[in-house]
Parts: structure tokens; sequence; C-alpha cells
């Protein structure tokens, strides 16, 4: 078990603090919103440089640009992004990075941030997939989930890995071949999402929590503890305190995590299951503890030094927010182009040092640094091996299994 408290606050983070204050509103990250940068030069040649890097190429296609690629003639990526997910200056009205791409490249990014829930945004552009329709978006960000949903209809293009040296080169161990697209043949992470304990200090007085046991089974934490209503998150870490591996559970393993579950929930054990909104229970002490993720702990910690978190010596949950270019997209090259620049180093530590989630890019912790030492040393921004080694993903649904386990849940959160 690793326990971690909250050192100075950076001066990154109290920059967005100050710009969240002045705007009158609490600092929000991308999870907040979802429940409710300068770059070096691109590197010259193409995978042959980078053969000796024992990292599997994404999928490799073959022949030549799609008669729907449009990118030679028209400069322009149209990117469609989740709320506050990205680099601003201080007037928050530019993004470095994508300023830092045009000039570079001379293409434009047309950035708008139309994702607030994957649910939602999938019910806008399906029917035009499904009728093989543009959907006006070159690249969009989705959680794994989704993007493995996306890949199983068919509905995004494979990537071409020439266009992708950087990202070929630095992706992460932990992130490289997802179940759902081995090899990351149709997408690449945007950014990592890591889920973890969290707890008040002065709240617990006294009171230890190492594992999501001491959560559900602790009687002098009764009636203070949170789970998320994320299902995957809430079921994944139980699972893992159980001893069963996320990634091949069967129907039965699920089952037994919602009975134990279903136990604390009538017991009084679990205060309540909350979207993003549990920060406010935590920060005030209503929670002594909860399940949490790692982006929100780091701002919070910015402003409470009261909170800290736990990685259980079970482990813990790790999902990804993904980048996929949908079918019909015009400018495939050009968001090729896009994602492999957020690969490069400098611009993955300037979009890191930012938005404070899990960077997928290896080799970034010295640029970083020069950014923002904190964040650097932070292992909810750039995880270490032996972190890295406790991080396990929820192994991709089928259909029907996506509807039993989600009803199951709901049934249990009262959804």
């Amino acid at each position: 078990m690793e326990q971690y408290e909250p050192d100075r606050l950076s001066p990154v983070v109290a920059a967005a603090m100050r710009r969240s204050l002045r705007n009158g509103r609490a600092a929000m990250t991308r999870r907040s919103l979802m429940r409710a940068s300068a770059g070096g030069a691109l590197a010259l040649g193409g995978l042959a440089t980078l053969s000796g890097c024992g990292i599997p190429a994404a999928g490799k296609t073959t022949g030549g640009v799609s008669a729907d690629d449009h990118s030679a003639k028209e400069k322009v990526v149209n990117f469609s992004n989740w709320p506050e997910y990205i680099d601003v200056d201080d007037s928050e009205k530019h993004h470095p990075t994508l300023d830092a791409f045009r000039k570079r490249t001379g293409i434009s990014v047309k950035y708008t941030e139309d994702i607030n829930d994957n649910d939602e945004f999938f019910g806008k552009i399906q029917p035009q997939l499904a009728a093989g329709q543009d959907t006006g978006r070159d690249l969009i960000v989705l959680t794994d989930w989704l993007a493995a949903r996306m890949i199983r209809l068919g509905y995004v293009q494979k990537l071409d890995s020439s266009n992708l040296p950087h990202a070929y080169a630095n992706l992460s161990e932990q992130f490289r071949s997802p179940d759902w697209d081995p090899g990351r043949a149709y997408s690449y992470v945007w950014q990592g999402i890591s889920t973890v304990i969290a707890y008040n200090k002065k709240a617990l007085d006294g009171v230890e929590v190492k594992s999501i046991s001491d959560l559900l089974d602790n009687p002098k934490l009764k009636g203070r503890v949170g789970f998320l209503t994320e299902m995957r998150d809430s079921v994944g870490m139980t699972m893992l305190d159980m001893g069963k591996d996320p990634g091949k559970f069967t129907a039965d393993d699920y089952d037994a995590v919602i009975a134990r579950l279903q136990k604390a929930v009538d017991k009084g054990q679990i205060r309540r299951f909350t979207g993003n909104d549990y920060t406010s229970d935590l920060t005030k002490g209503d929670f002594a503890a909860c399940v949490a993720w790692g982006g929100d702990i780091v701002q919070l910690q910015a402003d409470n030094p009261d909170v800290g978190y736990v990685i259980p010596d079970s482990g813990y949950m790790t999902s990804t927010d993904n980048m996929l270019i949908p079918n019909k997209a015009r400018h495939k090259t050009n968001a090729e182009r896009l994602i492999d620049y957020y690969y490069e180093l400098e611009p993955a530590a300037e979009l890191a040092a930012y938005i404070n989630y899990v960077s997928p890019v290896a080799g970034v912790v010295p640029y970083l640094a020069k950014i923002d030492k904190s964040a650097a040393k932070n292992p909810l921004i750039v995880p270490d091996k032996a972190m890295q080694a406790k991080s396990h993903a929820f192994r991709s649904l089928s259909a029907k299994e996506e509807t039993a386990f989600q009803q199951k849940f709901a049934k249990l959160t009262g959804a």
C-alpha cells in the first residue's frame, strides 16, 4: 500500500486556480464537467529510424491516401474534445499547443468542446456514421469503452503508422495494447485516468485507510464512504480487493462484487454513489474516504492540505480517453499529424502540466520538470514503473454484457 500526502502548491496548478477564481468558479477537470505549448521540431524520417524501439507499430495501412482525404488541399483539422481538457493561456482565448502546431505545420485546428457525455455524443454522431456520412469531425476523444464500441461497429478509420513516428516511439508501455485495440491500430491515448482511494485526513481522525475493504467494512467509517457512479471504476476497484482480475473476470465474479457492494449499501456503510460531486463531499469532510479520480485529487490537494490518496496493495484501475478518426473524415492525414504532435515530448509536457491527468507519453518527465518540478514528481500525472505495475484495465464487454452489467449496477446505485 502506497500513501501520499500533498506537496506544496505547484506553480502551474496555482496559476490554474487563479484563473478559476477570476472566473468565479472552482477549478474543473474534464471529469467534473462530464458528470453534471510550444513543441519541438518534427523528426525527419519515419518508422525505419524507430525500428529498434521494441514498440509495436500501430495499424499499418497499405496503398495511397484515401479519396475521402482532402488534407493536401485543405490545411485544417476539425477536433472535438471535452470541456477544460486542453491547455489555455491566461486570456482563456488561445490554446498554446494548438497555436504552435499551426505555426509549424500551416494546419489550422478548429477546436470544439462539444463532448459532454460519451453516450450523448455517440447518439449525436451515430446516425451519420451508420449512414456512411461525414460527421464534420476529423478527430474525436472518447473514453475507452465507447472507443471499443466504435471500433467494433466499424465507425473509425485505421491509422497509418507512417504518419505517427512519435506516437509509435513514445506511447507508454502501460497503454500500448488494450484488448479492444491491440497494437493501437485505431486509437491513441489522449490522457490516462487513474482511479484511487482518496481521503480527508481531518475527517478520518486517526482511522487508517489502506484498502477498499476498509471502506466497505470498517464501522468507524459508516455513512462516510463514497463510491463512483462510473461502473467500471467502482466495480473494478472492488474486484481487485477481492483478488479478481478486472481484465479477465466472469459473470459470476461480477455478481459477487455487486453483492458485496449491496451489503455495504444495506448496512449504511456507503453514504452514496456520486459523479464528480464527490469532490465537495471530500473537501468538506462529509466523506472521510471515497473512490476518486487522480486528476481531481491533484487539483483538490492544491487547495486543501487535508486531502490525500492511497494506492491499495491490490492495485488500482486505469482507463483512457482516446483520439480516433471517424469514417469519412475529410482530413485524416492532418488529424494523424495532430495525434503525432501530442506525442512529442514538449507538447506532451505542456498538456500534462496544465490538465493534471496521466500523460501517456514515455520520456516526458524531464520536459515536464522544466515547467513544473512538482508535477514531474507526481505519480498521478507520471506514474513510475512500480505504480504502472499495479494498474489494471477493465476488460471490454460484449453488447449483451454491457447491458446486463449496467442494469445490475444501476439497481445497486438507485440510478
